[in-house]
């Protein structure tokens, strides 16, 4: 990590040094430093399905680092992050991510009414099913755009933001060129609404590349458009979208792109709401129709989401206990047809959050009150007609459901007993289906409960303990699980945990995902260490996934800002 850091250093030294300088005329600098590390042990009792041990690395020693520096001064701000993947990146990251070097950059001009943005920048028009680039570490995802951007407000109820450049991929950025362009109107301001808010906008999103393809049925070319239609008064809140993509070459498999089916793409988005004290209502629905966004067309596919242009988070609930997140839903946004069995060209589905308080003093509300928390989602493909022939094609209904993705029907309890002792009760029904998500073979039933209590000794000590179980109907069948977390006090705290995979029908594959670990904290300094068993499966962050494969080892990681 000493050698990390120190090229890391080296990079961004010329930086530092004008930054201290600057900062002798007032200016604002501040950075960070981020590290993940794990050392990958060669665990012979974790075995793959054929009864071998789980591969170990050729490079066991695995290092992601970053390192930032910002400066502020009166209306200007710049950055840099340079980052350092050694020897190389964790366990299924992008392998674009290699060595060390100048990751981004950047060079801004704002004031009340402008703000031009030179370098590598971060952008949302809406709510990101046409254009999203953000930065998630846990997922390996940065796709900021290369570029330029400016966002001009002539007036308090009117903002413009143009964007152009290319997307970040790795330490390169792609071939492939986004334009855009949003407005964005608050119409509340303009009729003078003081308990209501309404705010309308409009959003077009270019992706230029040109492919190898001869002849090309489709433009180098795709144009997205966008509208949105936000409104709040007092309690209720309510929100939609709708987003089309133009016609272009539908990838089916990563890499190969041809003129064997051109079709547009489609997006409806609506929200709605009611929330007081002691009550919410929150209802989702989601229409996708051939919605997969890629910088480059080839890209699509990839399983580290690199190029990817939007944002499409799993509408389900973000559960926080782990045997709920072994089947986890992603969202479905492609055409795939692959055979009768297997034939999808997007998703339909939502769903409903429901919370309720029960009031202190009631019968159900005891001394401190209870809370309840009810949340149900069910996601569908398109139903239609599709065509596996030659030439390939589809026509889908825009209100049909067809073969059943998903559904999480789930209820939690939050109770307080007195001033020391909080407990939750948990269940939660799960139905997946792996023939048409992970397109293998398959469908999972399941059924969950989950409790867990923490008891505080102190304002800053206490201790949580956690029980979960799974029963399953296919696949790896049940599992057990259970978690104790110590917090001593503000800065130190511990914690130990198993997964056991018991009701697994092959015996070498009834495995227990043992961790133990503790993390220090002091000021803006973060470090923990962690020692035990990945089990291998999605990771998810916010509705987004990655895949990482099981493997055992110890794992280091330090967090600090100045």
């Amino acid at each position: 990590m000493k050698q990390t850091l120190t090229k890391l250093l080296l990079i961004l030294l010329p930086i530092t040094v004008f930054s201290q300088e600057k900062e002798k005329e007032k200016g604002n600098f501040f950075g960070g430093f981020e590290s993940n590390s794990q050392w990958y042990l060669n665990d012979t009792g974790l075995k793959d399905e054929f009864d071998n041990p789980t591969a170990h690395p050729e490079k066991p020693i695995r290092s992601n680092n970053y390192l930032f520096l910002n400066y502020t001064y009166k209306n200007w701000a710049a950055g840099i992050q340079g980052e350092s993947f050694q020897e190389d990146a964790l366990l299924n990251m992008n392998p674009k991510y290699k060595g060390t070097n100048v990751a981004t950059y950047f060079l801004q001009f704002k004031t009340e009414k402008i703000d031009v943005t030179a370098g590598y920048f971060y952008e949302q028009f809406g709510s990101g099913l046409l254009y999203r680039s953000w930065e998630d570490r846990a997922l390996g995802i940065n796709n900021a755009l290369r570029g330029g951007r400016v966002i001009f407000k002539p007036t308090k109820f009117l903002t413009f933001k143009s964007i152009y450049g290319q997307q970040r991929t790795g330490f390169d950025v792609s071939k492939g060129k986004i334009y855009g362009i949003d407005t964005e109107i608050v119409l509340s301001d303009i009729l003078k609404y003081k308990t209501t808010d309404l705010s309308l906008g409009l959003t077009y999103v270019g992706r230029d590349e040109k492919t190898n393809v001869a002849n090309p049925e489709f433009n180098s070319l795709t144009n997205g458009f966008a509208g949105r239609l936000n409104f709040n008064h007092e309690a209720f809140y309510f929100a939609t979208e709708y987003d089309y993509k133009s016609n272009d070459a539908v990838v089916q498999v990563q890499d190969q792109v041809n003129n064997g089916l051109i079709k547009p793409g489609n997006a409806l988005l609506l929200n709605l709401g009611y929330s007081k004290k002691g009550f919410g209502v929150d209802a989702s629905f989601r229409r996708l129709e051939n919605m997969s966004f890629f910088s480059e067309r080839g890209a699509k596919g990839n399983s580290f989401n690199d190029r990817i242009m939007n944002f499409i988070p799993s509408l389900t609930k973000q559960h926080h206990y782990n045997l709920a997140n072994i089947y986890v839903y992603q969202a479905q946004p492609n055409v795939i047809l692959a055979d009768t069995e297997i034939v999808k060209a997007g998703e339909i589905g939502g769903q409903v959050d429901l919370f309720y308080d029960f009031k202190k003093g009631t019968k159900l509300g005891g001394k401190y009150g209870t809370k309840v928390a009810l949340n149900i989602s069910n996601w569908n493909a398109l139903s239609g007609t599709f065509y596996i022939g030659s030439p390939q094609d589809y026509k889908t209904d825009f209100f049909g459901f067809g073969k059943r993705y998903f559904t999480d029907y789930n209820v939690e309890v939050t109770k307080k007993w007195n001033s020391k002792w909080q407990s939750i009760f948990s269940y939660i029904n799960q139905y997946y289906n792996k023939k048409m998500i992970q397109e293998t073979s398959g469908e999972v039933n399941t059924n969950i409960l989950a409790a867990e209590a923490t008891y505080k000794f102190t304002s800053s000590r206490s201790i949580r303990i956690l029980g979960e179980h799974m029963w399953a109907d296919s696949d790896k069948k049940n599992w057990a699980g259970a978690t104790v977390e110590m917090n001593l006090n503000s800065k130190l705290s511990f914690y130990v945990s198993d997964l056991y995979n018991y009701g697994n029908d092959v015996d070498y594959l009834q495995n227990h995902y043992y961790n133990f670990g503790g993390a220090f904290r002091k000021n803006s300094t973060r470090i923990a260490l962690n020692y035990g068993r990945q089990r291998g499966g999605l990771v998810c962050v916010g509705g987004v996934c990655r895949f990482v494969p099981e493997s055992s080892g110890v794992s280091l990681s330090l967090n600090t800002s100045f």
